[in-house]
Protein backbone atom coordinates (compact mmCIF):
# COMPACT_ATOMS: atom_id res chain seq x y z
CA UNK A 1 0.00 0.00 0.00
CA UNK A 2 2.82 2.40 0.88
CA UNK A 3 4.45 1.73 -2.48
CA UNK A 4 1.16 2.34 -4.29
CA UNK A 5 0.67 5.58 -2.39
CA UNK A 6 4.16 6.77 -3.25
CA UNK A 7 3.71 5.86 -6.93
CA UNK A 8 0.42 7.78 -7.17
CA UNK A 9 1.84 10.78 -5.29
CA UNK A 10 4.87 10.85 -7.60
CA UNK A 11 2.61 10.67 -10.66
CA UNK A 12 0.42 13.54 -9.41
CA UNK A 13 3.41 15.74 -8.57
CA UNK A 14 5.09 15.06 -11.92
CA UNK A 15 1.87 15.82 -13.81
CA UNK A 16 1.30 19.01 -11.83
CA UNK A 17 4.82 20.12 -12.69
CA UNK A 18 4.61 19.34 -16.41
CA UNK A 19 0.97 18.70 -17.42
CA UNK A 20 -1.26 21.09 -19.33
CA UNK A 21 -4.16 22.20 -17.16
CA UNK A 22 -5.87 23.76 -20.16
CA UNK A 23 -6.52 20.38 -21.79
CA UNK A 24 -7.53 18.32 -18.76
CA UNK A 25 -10.08 18.91 -16.01
CA UNK A 26 -8.25 16.41 -13.81
CA UNK A 27 -4.85 18.05 -14.24
CA UNK A 28 -6.35 21.49 -13.62
CA UNK A 29 -7.87 20.15 -10.40
CA UNK A 30 -4.62 18.44 -9.38
CA UNK A 31 -2.86 21.78 -9.82
CA UNK A 32 -5.42 23.60 -7.70
CA UNK A 33 -5.15 20.89 -5.05
CA UNK A 34 -1.36 21.06 -4.95
CA UNK A 35 -0.52 24.68 -5.68
CA UNK A 36 -3.53 26.57 -4.34
CA UNK A 37 -4.84 24.32 -1.54
CA UNK A 38 -1.35 23.08 -0.60
CA UNK A 39 -2.42 19.44 -0.27
CA UNK A 40 -0.08 16.43 -0.31
CA UNK A 41 -1.32 13.48 -2.45
CA UNK A 42 0.38 11.02 -0.08
CA UNK A 43 -1.49 12.30 3.01
CA UNK A 44 -3.44 9.47 4.63
CA UNK A 45 -5.89 11.10 7.05
CA UNK A 46 -9.58 10.37 6.45
CA UNK A 47 -11.92 13.18 5.36
CA UNK A 48 -12.76 15.73 8.05
CA UNK A 49 -16.08 15.18 9.77
CA UNK A 50 -18.28 18.00 11.01
CA UNK A 51 -19.44 18.12 14.60
CA UNK A 52 -23.10 17.28 15.17
CA UNK A 53 -23.91 20.97 15.65
CA UNK A 54 -22.05 21.93 12.47
CA UNK A 55 -23.83 19.21 10.51
CA UNK A 56 -27.28 20.19 11.78
CA UNK A 57 -26.62 23.80 10.73
CA UNK A 58 -25.42 22.70 7.28
CA UNK A 59 -28.50 20.51 6.85
CA UNK A 60 -30.83 23.27 8.03
CA UNK A 61 -29.44 25.74 5.49
CA UNK A 62 -30.26 23.42 2.58
CA UNK A 63 -33.38 21.78 4.01
CA UNK A 64 -35.86 23.00 1.34
CA UNK A 65 -33.76 21.47 -1.41
CA UNK A 66 -33.30 18.27 0.59
CA UNK A 67 -37.08 17.93 0.86
CA UNK A 68 -37.46 18.54 -2.86
CA UNK A 69 -34.85 15.88 -3.61
CA UNK A 70 -36.29 12.94 -1.65
CA UNK A 71 -38.18 11.09 -4.38
CA UNK A 72 -35.35 11.51 -6.88
CA UNK A 73 -32.74 10.30 -4.40
CA UNK A 74 -34.88 7.21 -3.85
CA UNK A 75 -35.31 6.66 -7.58
CA UNK A 76 -31.60 7.08 -8.28
CA UNK A 77 -30.66 4.67 -5.51
CA UNK A 78 -33.05 2.06 -6.90
CA UNK A 79 -31.12 2.29 -10.17
CA UNK A 80 -27.58 2.04 -8.75
CA UNK A 81 -27.79 0.69 -5.21
CA UNK A 82 -27.90 -2.94 -6.25
CA UNK A 83 -24.42 -2.78 -7.81
CA UNK A 84 -22.61 -1.43 -4.77
CA UNK A 85 -23.09 2.31 -5.20
CA UNK A 86 -24.23 4.91 -2.71
CA UNK A 87 -26.03 8.18 -3.46
CA UNK A 88 -24.97 11.42 -1.77
CA UNK A 89 -26.52 14.88 -1.79
CA UNK A 90 -23.89 17.41 -0.74
CA UNK A 91 -24.27 21.12 -0.02
CA UNK A 92 -22.33 23.84 -1.82
CA UNK A 93 -19.45 23.33 0.63
CA UNK A 94 -19.05 19.68 -0.32
CA UNK A 95 -20.69 18.25 2.81
CA UNK A 96 -23.11 15.34 2.20
CA UNK A 97 -26.35 16.18 4.02
CA UNK A 98 -28.42 13.22 2.79
CA UNK A 99 -27.51 9.74 1.65
CA UNK A 100 -28.84 6.48 0.24
CA UNK A 101 -26.95 3.20 0.57
CA UNK A 102 -27.46 -0.52 1.05
CA UNK A 103 -27.13 -1.63 4.68
CA UNK A 104 -24.69 -4.34 3.59
CA UNK A 105 -22.37 -1.67 2.14
CA UNK A 106 -22.69 0.87 4.95
CA UNK A 107 -19.59 -0.13 6.88
CA UNK A 108 -17.43 0.05 3.76
CA UNK A 109 -18.70 3.47 2.74
CA UNK A 110 -18.46 4.81 6.30
CA UNK A 111 -14.82 3.69 6.38
CA UNK A 112 -14.13 5.61 3.17
CA UNK A 113 -15.84 8.71 4.52
CA UNK A 114 -18.70 8.51 2.01
CA UNK A 115 -21.16 9.51 4.70
CA UNK A 116 -23.20 12.47 5.83
CA UNK A 117 -21.25 15.12 7.70
CA UNK A 118 -17.88 14.52 6.05
CA UNK A 119 -16.21 17.27 4.02
CA UNK A 120 -15.54 16.49 0.34
CA UNK A 121 -14.71 19.98 -0.89
CA UNK A 122 -11.78 20.20 -3.29
CA UNK A 123 -10.07 22.46 -0.76
CA UNK A 124 -10.06 19.64 1.81
CA UNK A 125 -10.00 16.45 -0.29
CA UNK A 126 -8.33 17.55 -3.49
CA UNK A 127 -9.65 16.19 -6.78
CA UNK A 128 -12.83 14.17 -6.12
CA UNK A 129 -16.29 13.87 -7.61
CA UNK A 130 -18.20 16.17 -5.26
CA UNK A 131 -15.52 18.79 -4.67
CA UNK A 132 -14.35 19.09 -8.27
CA UNK A 133 -17.93 19.14 -9.57
CA UNK A 134 -18.60 22.12 -7.30
CA UNK A 135 -15.34 23.82 -8.28
CA UNK A 136 -15.94 23.32 -12.01
CA UNK A 137 -19.73 23.77 -11.74
CA UNK A 138 -20.38 20.97 -14.20
CA UNK A 139 -21.14 17.26 -14.25
CA UNK A 140 -18.09 14.99 -14.21
CA UNK A 141 -16.66 11.65 -13.14
CA UNK A 142 -13.47 11.24 -11.12
CA UNK A 143 -12.51 7.60 -11.62
CA UNK A 144 -10.10 5.81 -9.32
CA UNK A 145 -6.54 7.14 -9.86
CA UNK A 146 -7.86 10.45 -11.15
CA UNK A 147 -8.38 11.35 -7.48
CA UNK A 148 -5.73 13.59 -5.95
CA UNK A 149 -5.22 11.66 -2.73
CA UNK A 150 -3.74 8.18 -3.13
CA UNK A 151 -6.07 6.93 -0.38
CA UNK A 152 -9.07 7.69 -2.63
CA UNK A 153 -7.87 5.90 -5.75
CA UNK A 154 -10.15 2.90 -5.23
CA UNK A 155 -13.21 5.15 -5.56
CA UNK A 156 -15.21 6.07 -8.63
CA UNK A 157 -17.37 9.17 -8.14
CA UNK A 158 -19.85 10.71 -10.59
CA UNK A 159 -21.37 14.07 -9.69
CA UNK A 160 -23.60 16.80 -11.13
CA UNK A 161 -24.23 20.32 -9.80
CA UNK A 162 -27.65 21.44 -8.61
CA UNK A 163 -28.75 25.09 -8.78
CA UNK A 164 -31.40 26.70 -6.61
CA UNK A 165 -34.50 28.63 -7.69
CA UNK A 166 -32.43 31.79 -8.14
CA UNK A 167 -29.84 30.12 -10.36
CA UNK A 168 -27.15 29.89 -7.68
CA UNK A 169 -24.97 26.82 -7.14
CA UNK A 170 -26.59 25.04 -4.20
CA UNK A 171 -25.51 21.40 -4.10
CA UNK A 172 -23.95 18.42 -5.82
CA UNK A 173 -25.55 15.04 -6.46
CA UNK A 174 -23.08 12.16 -6.37
CA UNK A 175 -23.01 8.42 -6.98
CA UNK A 176 -19.89 6.75 -5.59
CA UNK A 177 -18.56 3.20 -5.76
CA UNK A 178 -15.47 1.43 -4.48
CA UNK A 179 -15.97 -1.71 -6.57
CA UNK A 180 -12.99 -2.73 -8.66
CA UNK A 181 -15.20 -4.28 -11.37
CA UNK A 182 -17.08 -1.07 -12.22
CA UNK A 183 -16.88 -0.89 -16.01
CA UNK A 184 -16.54 2.24 -18.11
CA UNK A 185 -19.87 1.52 -19.77
CA UNK A 186 -21.67 1.38 -16.45
CA UNK A 187 -19.92 4.56 -15.29
CA UNK A 188 -21.31 6.27 -18.39
CA UNK A 189 -24.83 5.07 -17.55
CA UNK A 190 -24.42 6.37 -14.00
CA UNK A 191 -23.35 9.75 -15.37
CA UNK A 192 -26.55 10.04 -17.41
CA UNK A 193 -28.70 8.98 -14.45
CA UNK A 194 -27.00 11.45 -12.08
CA UNK A 195 -27.37 14.40 -14.48
CA UNK A 196 -31.02 13.58 -15.14
CA UNK A 197 -31.75 13.28 -11.42
CA UNK A 198 -29.99 16.58 -10.68
CA UNK A 199 -32.15 18.40 -13.24
CA UNK A 200 -35.33 16.82 -11.83
CA UNK A 201 -34.35 17.93 -8.34
CA UNK A 202 -33.80 21.47 -9.64
CA UNK A 203 -37.23 21.45 -11.28
CA UNK A 204 -39.00 20.17 -8.16
CA UNK A 205 -37.20 22.65 -5.92
CA UNK A 206 -38.14 25.45 -8.34
CA UNK A 207 -41.82 24.47 -8.31
CA UNK A 208 -41.87 24.41 -4.51
CA UNK A 209 -40.24 27.85 -4.38
CA UNK A 210 -43.11 29.34 -6.42
CA UNK A 211 -46.19 27.48 -5.16
CA UNK A 212 -48.73 29.92 -6.66
CA UNK A 213 -47.12 30.35 -10.08
CA UNK A 214 -47.76 28.84 -13.49
CA UNK A 215 -44.77 27.31 -15.23
CA UNK A 216 -43.65 27.65 -18.83
CA UNK A 217 -40.89 25.73 -20.56
CA UNK A 218 -38.02 27.85 -21.84
CA UNK A 219 -36.42 27.08 -25.23
CA UNK A 220 -34.03 24.13 -25.27
CA UNK A 221 -30.34 24.94 -25.84
CA UNK A 222 -27.52 22.51 -26.54
CA UNK A 223 -29.86 19.60 -25.75
CA UNK A 224 -29.46 20.48 -22.11
CA UNK A 225 -33.09 21.31 -21.44
CA UNK A 226 -34.51 24.79 -21.49
CA UNK A 227 -35.69 24.80 -17.89
CA UNK A 228 -38.73 26.51 -16.41
CA UNK A 229 -40.09 30.04 -16.11
CA UNK A 230 -42.48 30.91 -13.27
CA UNK A 231 -45.21 33.47 -14.04
CA UNK A 232 -47.82 35.01 -11.76
CA UNK A 233 -51.55 35.50 -12.35
CA UNK A 234 -50.81 38.53 -14.53
CA UNK A 235 -48.37 36.55 -16.71
CA UNK A 236 -45.43 38.48 -15.30
CA UNK A 237 -42.19 36.54 -14.84
CA UNK A 238 -41.35 35.96 -11.18
CA UNK A 239 -38.60 33.37 -11.54
CA UNK A 240 -36.49 31.25 -13.87
CA UNK A 241 -34.30 28.19 -13.42
CA UNK A 242 -30.61 28.48 -14.24
CA UNK A 243 -31.00 26.66 -17.55
CA UNK A 244 -33.86 29.01 -18.51
CA UNK A 245 -31.69 32.00 -17.58
CA UNK A 246 -28.91 30.69 -19.81
CA UNK A 247 -31.30 29.96 -22.67
CA UNK A 248 -32.87 33.42 -22.54
CA UNK A 249 -29.93 35.54 -21.40
CA UNK A 250 -31.63 36.44 -18.12
CA UNK A 251 -29.60 37.90 -15.25
CA UNK A 252 -30.60 38.13 -11.60
CA UNK A 253 -31.07 41.91 -11.88
CA UNK A 254 -33.21 41.36 -14.97
CA UNK A 255 -35.86 39.64 -12.86
CA UNK A 256 -36.02 42.36 -10.20
CA UNK A 257 -38.56 44.34 -12.25
CA UNK A 258 -41.90 43.08 -13.67
CA UNK A 259 -41.60 41.55 -17.13
CA UNK A 260 -44.36 40.02 -19.29
CA UNK A 261 -43.66 36.39 -20.12
CA UNK A 262 -44.41 37.07 -23.80
CA UNK A 263 -41.65 39.69 -23.90
CA UNK A 264 -39.12 37.33 -22.34
CA UNK A 265 -40.01 34.54 -24.73
CA UNK A 266 -39.58 36.80 -27.75
CA UNK A 267 -43.17 37.53 -28.74
CA UNK A 268 -43.68 40.91 -30.43
CA UNK A 269 -46.32 42.83 -28.50
CA UNK A 270 -47.84 46.27 -27.96
CA UNK A 271 -50.15 47.52 -25.18
CA UNK A 272 -53.09 47.57 -27.61
CA UNK A 273 -52.39 44.03 -28.73
CA UNK A 274 -52.02 42.91 -25.12
CA UNK A 275 -55.43 44.40 -24.33
CA UNK A 276 -57.03 42.65 -27.29
CA UNK A 277 -55.40 39.39 -26.26
CA UNK A 278 -56.62 39.73 -22.69
CA UNK A 279 -60.15 40.41 -23.95
CA UNK A 280 -59.95 37.47 -26.33
CA UNK A 281 -58.89 35.17 -23.49
CA UNK A 282 -61.72 36.38 -21.25
CA UNK A 283 -64.31 35.87 -24.00
CA UNK A 284 -62.95 32.44 -24.93
CA UNK A 285 -63.06 31.30 -21.31
CA UNK A 286 -66.63 32.53 -20.82
CA UNK A 287 -67.76 30.74 -23.97
CA UNK A 288 -65.96 27.54 -22.99
CA UNK A 289 -67.55 27.57 -19.53
CA UNK A 290 -71.01 28.15 -20.99
CA UNK A 291 -70.60 25.40 -23.58
CA UNK A 292 -70.71 27.94 -26.41
CA UNK A 293 -73.93 29.57 -25.26
CA UNK A 294 -73.52 33.28 -26.09
CA UNK A 295 -76.33 34.45 -23.81
CA UNK A 296 -74.88 32.63 -20.81
CA UNK A 297 -71.36 33.82 -21.65
CA UNK A 298 -72.56 37.43 -21.93
CA UNK A 299 -74.28 37.16 -18.55
CA UNK A 300 -71.11 35.76 -16.98
CA UNK A 301 -69.09 38.64 -18.44
CA UNK A 302 -71.61 41.21 -17.24
CA UNK A 303 -72.36 42.54 -20.75
CA UNK A 304 -75.31 42.33 -23.13
CA UNK A 305 -75.71 39.62 -25.73
CA UNK A 306 -75.43 42.26 -28.50
CA UNK A 307 -72.17 43.61 -27.02
CA UNK A 308 -70.70 40.12 -26.90
CA UNK A 309 -71.69 39.55 -30.55
CA UNK A 310 -69.84 42.74 -31.50
CA UNK A 311 -66.79 41.55 -29.61
CA UNK A 312 -66.96 38.18 -31.33
CA UNK A 313 -66.93 39.87 -34.72
CA UNK A 314 -64.14 42.27 -33.80
CA UNK A 315 -61.99 39.52 -32.32
CA UNK A 316 -62.83 37.20 -35.26
CA UNK A 317 -64.27 34.55 -32.94
CA UNK A 318 -66.96 32.40 -34.50
CA UNK A 319 -68.99 30.42 -31.98
CA UNK A 320 -72.16 28.37 -32.43
CA UNK A 321 -75.02 29.46 -30.22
Amino acid sequence: MAQTTKHHADQVQATVAHGSAATSTVVASWRRSSNFHRLDPAECNLPRRLSQAEFELARQQIEPLVRAAQSNLDRLFLAVGGVGCCVLLADRNGVPVDRRGAVSDDETFRTWGLWTGTVWSEECEGTNGIGTCLAEQRALTVHRDQHFYARNTLLSCTSAPIYDHEGRLAAALDVSSCRADLTEGFVNLIAVAVSDAARRIEMENFRLAFPNARFLFAPDINRGGGGLIAVDADDLVVGATRSARLALGVTRDFLKKPLPAADLLGGASTPARDLDQAERVAVQRALARSGGNVSAAAEALGISRATLHRKLRRLDLNRAH
